[in-house]
């Protein structure tokens, strides 16, 4: 057997390099880290989840301190925000959780750590840094970034990503969002809510476009009582730079009319490319394409012994999928046992509020799959938890087979990324809907609603016709003690006029 330098050599460090690195170190593996950045941690700590979720939140309390006679307090005129204070604050976030990402910590796990760019020379070797190291296998884990949509005047126009917008020095008054995906919407959102007037020019007709539309549509309708203004299904035509000061884009609407939109700042966020550039995949003869790096169910390339994982395989862009795919890697590393990726109980989350979370099939994508399903649904209008908070907007939705299996779930409303983790656990461990209904939940919670709509679906069942004609028969039982308006109003007249004339009488 050749004697290379490294049993592993991760390229990436982001939630699936850093996942595969600890883990093959801890096993026994000797591991090289190659970062071409000057910190470890991946675009998901510096610019995509923390930084997001920080800013959401702090504009959700802005937010809600301008709206404080909603709770019963006095209204409150509040001065306009300090971006600035709040980019420092999100800084200070990132360097608390940079520490468990250090190179002092993957040290002491026994991964070595490498900065710079690194380049294949076979399939066996790469240069980093004019230094040639190599191992018997590799993990790809080299993440995306923005992608630029060919949009004329584009180049010409200073435009933001998710890489500059969180460390902005002021507030935009007006902002121009390209895009109505997660992260459009989720800086629509929060960018509204600190006061800039925002405008969100999308091309299809939808935004969300992979939630079920009632949903998507439902976030929707709430950004907009927030203020924000949406273009659906329009044609960009072009982007232009007004002197320095102002960003114009010029679009074709859903009618065909020209429409123009000014901003000071516009925010690009139209999907992701894999960052494969100056690798040399062809040295290595690794394939690739513009979607990503193609992997099999084991996440390995064309190339037995070297791997991928995370957004560079184009698959699903999410931190939680890196990491679950960098666990299949170590697996199938440093184990040799032949475990296998399953993405059917994946969990996502848009993090707007209220909160949209799922996992498994939602109605769309049961369509899609020749699924024939049944939908369950509760309100948060009816979660005593929900109604207290003034946080009522949303609903559940329950996706049942046609063996009355739950196939999905999608939650829309407060917290419901962190709702959805009961069903993660329930339906990966395969829970029947009966022993979810019959456990006890604390009251009052959201967490309610889980037990509510699994119970609506049971409830058809156990209360039945067919159930009381039964326990009549064998406990005779008398039945029902008093009727609805409702009920009486669709009784023989005779037995209508009796009723009336014994509760008059």
């Amino acid at each position: 057997m050749p004697g290379y330098d490294f049993d592993m050599i991760v390229i990436g460090a982001g939630a699936a390099g850093l996942t595969v690195a600890s883990g093959c170190a801890q096993l026994g593996l000797k591991t090289l880290l190659v970062e071409k950045e000057n910190l470890l941690g991946g675009d998901c700590l510096h610019y995509g989840c923390v930084p997001s979720k920080t800013l959401l939140h702090t504009a959700k309390i802005y937010y809600q301190a301008g709206n404080m006679e909603h709770y019963g307090l006095p209204r409150v005129e509040l001065p306009p925000v300090d971006y600035s204070s709040i980019t420092q604050r999100i800084r200070e976030v990132i360097e608390i959780i940079q520490k468990h990402d250090s190179e002092e910590r993957f040290c002491s796990l026994g991964v070595r750590v490498e900065y710079g760019n690194p380049e294949f020379l076979d399939e066996h070797t790469i240069r980093v840094a004019g230094r040639n190291f190599s191992s018997r296998k590799f993990v790809l884990a080299t993440g995306s970034s923005p992608a630029t949509p060919p949009i004329n005047g584009l180049n010409e126009t200073p435009y933001l990503t998710n890489k500059e917008i969180f460390s902005l020095d002021k507030l935009p008054p007006r902002l121009i969002i390209l895009g109505a995906g997660a992260i459009a919407t989720e800086m629509a959102q929060a960018f509204s809510r600190l006061g800039s007037q925002v405008s969100v020019i999308q091309r299809s007709d939808q935004i969300l476009s992979n939630e079920d539309r009632d949903m998507a549509d439902a976030i929707q309708k709430r950004l907009e009582r927030e203020g924000v203004h949406y273009y659906l299904n329009t044609r960009i035509r072009e982007v232009r730079d007004m002197e320095g000061k102002e960003r114009q884009v010029v679009f074709l609407d859903k009618n065909g009319q020209e429409q123009t939109v000014l901003g000071e700042e516009l925010l690009v966020a139209m999907g992701r490319k894999p960052n494969l550039e100056g690798i040399n995949l062809e040295a290595a003869g690794v394939e690739y394409n513009k979607q990503g790096v193609p992997v099999d169910e084991k996440m390995r390339t064309n190339k037995k012994n070297i791997y991928a994982a995370g957004d560079v395989t184009g698959r699903y862009l999410f931190t939680h999928a890196a990491g679950y795919e960098g666990g299949i890697i170590v697996s199938n590393a440093a184990f040799h046992l032949p475990r296998k990726v399953d993405y059917t109980l994946l969990p996502w989350c848009t993090y707007t509020s209220p909160e949209l979370a799922s996992i498994g099939y939602n109605e769309k994508r049961a369509e899609e799959a020749g699924i024939d399903y049944r939908v369950w649904t509760e309100n948060f209008g009816s979660n005593d938890r929900s109604l207290a908070e003034g946080e009522q907007d949303g609903y559940i939705k329950l996706i049942l087979n046609e063996r009355e299996k739950p196939v999905g779930v999608q939650i829309l409303g407060p917290k419901a990324g962190e709702l959805i983790s009961e069903w993660v656990a329930a339906l990966n461990a395969g829970i029947k809907l009966t022993t979810l209904v019959s456990s006890v939940h604390p009251y009052p919670t959201l967490g309610e609603i889980n037990k509510a709509v699994a119970g609506k679906y049971l409830q058809q069942k156990i209360f039945s016709k067919r159930v009381q004609k039964l326990l009549k028969f064998f406990f005779h039982f008398k039945g029902r003690a008093c009727m609805t308006s409702a009920e009486i109003s669709i009784l023989p007249i005779s037995f209508t006029a009796f009723s009336i004339i014994c509760t008059t009488s």
